[in-house]
């Protein structure tokens, strides 16, 4: 199946940093990050249905931590 590209405007290869900026905030008021929950620790007797092999869980208890 072939593919089809669009032609590009021209005028899209030409913008320069400046114009980016300026269009980047012009922008920015419509881009809001909504707030972040905090991630709250499962208890392991609601973790069910996973099922890890024997070497996989040697393999991972044999790591060091994280950044340690």
């Amino acid at each position: 199946m072939p593919k089809h590209i669009a032609p590009r405007d021209l005028r899209e290869t030409e913008i320069s940093l400046a114009e980016l900026r300026g269009e980047s905030a012009r922008m920015a008021p419509h881009w809001t990050v909504p707030p972040v929950a905090a991630a709250v620790p499962v208890p392991p007797s609601l973790i069910h249905g996973v099922v890890v092999s024997p070497a996989s869980a040697r393999l991972v208890g044999a790591m060091s931590p994280y950044g340690g």
